[in-house]
């Protein structure tokens, strides 16, 4: 099977502070994969050099194998990769609609804002009932919901998703996670990046485990569950 994504021996770095080392990981249209791993082990810095927030020092991202990794956030997004960050990152005193639909911005995702807005609120049907409100105003599981459907705004055809579970009840993930789950289902690939590593795995296909900033195991969902040290490092088994 082709990979949509495939990332290549990636270092990434801020200033002399190395925080990934020779990362690698792919990911085929249509599959749901999780890097997770502890706070501090290099999953985010991973997501944002896929987006382009941050330039690798060594390696290569490509998309349909195509290099992506000297382009810049908007022409990565124009290609078909959404990126929802760590903190929802809303702008507070702008409605939900108005957030929203700020992730429209390519031509296409202009032209079918509409068609996407309805896909968004049969997704989270909060959103629709608090299009006028203001973003800062909604609880964090309200925040997370409408920081996703901006995601899902510009047509991505990869979703990357950082921490979405973070600061929530687990009523809300549970909530969070079934909306990916049918995210995917409906074609969209997903890469999750979570602490909650129980949580992850049992959503995701495969997964890669980051410690210390490098892939330390990756493989099916089945074998990770059934993993030593997986059950013993992040399960508390």
């Amino acid at each position: 099977m082709s990979a949509l994504l495939r990332a290549d021996g990636l270092e990434l770095a801020y200033g002399d502070m190395v925080a990934v080392r020779d990362v690698s990981l792919e990911i085929a249209a249509g599959e749901f994969v999780a890097i997770v791993g502890s706070n501090g082990a290099g999953k985010t810095t991973t997501l944002r050099a896929i987006t382009g927030l941050v330039r690798p020092r060594r390696g290569t991202v490509e998309l349909d194998g195509e290099r992506i990794d000297g382009l810049g956030p908007a022409d990565i997004v124009s290609r078909g990769i959404a990126h929802v960050p760590e903190g929802r990152q809303l702008f507070p005193t702008m409605t939900v609609r108005e957030n929203l639909e700020l992730g429209a911005r390519t031509p296409a995702s202009r032209a079918r804002r509409g068609e996407t807005l309805d896909r968004v609120c049969a997704l989270f049907p909060r959103l629709a009932e608090r299009f006028g409100q203001l973003a800062g105003t909604l609880s964090g599981g309200e925040q997370q919901m409408c920081a996703i459907g901006r995601g899902l705004m510009s047509l991505p055809r990869l979703l990357l998703l950082d921490e979405p579970s973070l600061g929530l009840a687990p009523v809300m993930v549970t909530l969070i996670f079934e909306n990916l789950r049918r995210i995917n289902a409906e074609g969209t690939t997903v890469l999750l990046v979570e602490q909650n590593v129980r949580k992850a795995l049992e959503l995701s296909t495969r997964a890669y485990v980051l410690e210390q900033g490098r892939v330390a195991l990756s493989g099916a969902r089945a074998a990770l569950l059934q993993s030593d040290a997986i059950k013993q490092a992040y399960l508390g088994l």
